[in-house]
């Protein structure tokens, strides 16, 4: 079966899913594009921030890291092109101490549950706890309906896309389609529903009315 993701000009689902949100205790906003996500997330940047990035692309097609580099802020950022395996991993580790931690979701369900897959856990750690703020940005196409769809996305859509995109060799970067694989290079391990705010991670989810990232 396909996985089409909810459709928001028919389903309305965006006031809905905000109130979801809050009442499941995040902060939860709404922007029309990403221009002004990006100016929100900018604005509570400071030069004296530890600031960390999960591996998103969402993220990265807001380009926030270059504004935290511009106004001295110190960046971890374990995806930068270059990084000794060590590095890479020193800087995961950082992530979980930083003041900021900005990343995306698989996937949100209408009833404001984050779904997430990670091939280390790092990602789905800093979510949890560790950071002192947590901002979660993610389009319109990362709301679905139900945990059941949130799976069929990631198998379907994201778990593919970002094999294909990290040069893994598994069944999903070439057939395009989740087979719950037993490769080495496998990055579907860690799962993880959060269905409430962790208690002591303040964290934000922002919605975006455009269709960003995996």
């Amino acid at each position: 079966m396909a996985y089409e993701h909810a459709n928001l000009a028919q389903t309305n689902i965006t006031d809905k899913l905000i109130e979801n949100l809050r009442k499941n205790l995040f902060d939860a906003v709404y922007f029309g594009n990403k221009a002004d996500a990006r100016q929100y997330i900018c604005d509570q940047i400071s030069p004296d921030m530890k600031v960390a990035f999960g591996g998103s692309m969402t993220v990265r097609m807001l380009d926030i890291r270059s504004y935290a580099h511009s106004i001295g802020a110190q960046v971890l950022d374990h995806s930068t092109p270059g990084l000794s395996e060590s590095h890479r991993l020193d800087i995961m580790r950082k992530q979980l101490t930083s003041d900021l931690f900005i990343s995306s979701s698989n996937a949100i369900t209408s009833s404001g549950f984050l779904v997430n897959v990670d091939g280390n856990g790092n990602r789905v750690s800093s979510m949890i706890f560790g950071p002192r703020k947590v901002i979660i940005v993610a389009g319109i196409n990362k709301i679905v309906h139900s945990v059941n769809e949130a799976f069929k996305r990631i198998e379907f859509v994201a778990a593919p896309m970002n094999m294909k995109r990290l040069e893994r060799s598994t069944p999903c970067s070439i057939e395009g389609v989740c087979s719950d694989c037993d490769s080495n290079e496998r990055g579907c391990r860690a799962f993880s529903i959060i269905k409430r705010r962790p208690a002591l991670t303040p964290t934000e989810i922002i919605l975006v009315g455009e269709m960003l990232g995996m």
